[in-house]
């Protein structure tokens, strides 16, 4: 993906198009290379040793996605560098299995003005090979300095889209801290999403984050995924179903991500990551559903 700066307006006539099927073949070694980059340790050997499957975390499902989305992203025109991911959502018809060839369609719901900022809403569709629906998706990706083209501001959020809220003065069910690897970002990024914002000291400053490169969205959204199994499923992550999260600020390579949960249901989980060292949340209106 080109991630050369280039300033043009948002070509609103993508809205409501959808994207040829794009086909994403990958291996157990892909499997297990993504839950190392969302920062599986060896207690969670079921994810990443070939002899026990590996069953497959189940924020996997960002990965085949990824290009086909992002595609749809970069042919708005806007300005690549500028670019964040603002928030994810994921819902499951079943488990993602160790090996396939899964086909994704993308299409974009809608492009919106924030003024200063602009996001664009991706939903994709992602079948087996026997044309079952495995997954789908909704991105929300922001671009930043991209605001003010006249565009609207996206419907409001209806009672249906808020599976689960923190619930006010309760403590939280579970609490899970860990502390990042100042190579997280290196070692995510081999799953697909190259942008050099997670790598590249110079590009990072030059794109305001001046203390160097910024952990993936994504991969904070894998470690949230990741303590839910902990925290919720017996340290099983194929039991979760669906999640969301919504990314509020940058997170750096070496940070300590807290996940608190709360069962407000059964089946649902609310969601909170915060990074300890500042303690500010980074990710919020996070929820997940298991089985």
């Amino acid at each position: 993906m080109d991630y050369i700066e280039r300033s043009m307006t948002l070509d609103l006539s993508l809205i409501g198009k959808e994207s040829l099927p794009s086909l994403f073949s990958y291996t157990w070694k892909d499997t297990v290379l993504y839950a190392l980059g969302i920062g599986a340790k060896k207690d969670e050997l079921d994810t990443l040793y070939e002899g026990r499957g590996p069953r497959v975390i189940p924020s996997f499902a960002v990965v085949p996605m990824f290009g086909p989305m992002f595609e749809l992203v970069a042919q708005t025109g806007g300005d690549l560098a500028m670019v964040v991911h603002g928030a994810e959502r994921v819902r499951l018809r079943g488990p993602i299995p160790a090996a396939a060839t899964l086909a994704t369609t993308a299409k974009i719901r809608g492009i919106y003005d924030y003024r200063k900022f602009a996001i664009v809403v991706v939903d994709t569709e992602t079948k087996t090979q026997e044309n079952h629906i495995l997954f789908d998706t909704t991105s929300q990706i922001i671009f930043r300095g991209e605001g003010g083209f006249g565009g609207t501001l996206p419907p409001k959020e209806g009672k249906e889209d808020k599976v689960a809220e923190i619930p006010k003065g309760r403590p939280a069910d579970f609490r899970i801290e860990e502390t990042t690897s100042p190579e997280q970002a290196l070692l995510y990024r081999l799953s697909g999403d190259l942008n050099p914002l997670h790598a590249d000291p110079d590009f990072a400053a030059r794109v305001g984050f001046a203390r160097g490169p910024i952990l993936h969205g994504l991969c904070t959204y894998g470690y949230m995924v990741r303590h839910v199994a902990k925290g919720a499923c017996q340290g099983d992550a194929t039991k979760i179903s669906g999640f969301e999260g919504h990314f509020k600020k940058p997170v750096w390579p070496g940070d300590t991500l807290v996940t608190e949960g709360w069962k407000v249901a059964p089946g649902k989980i609310a969601l909170q990551v915060s990074v300890k060292e500042r303690s500010e949340v980074v990710l919020s209106g996070a929820w997940a559903t298991t089985s």
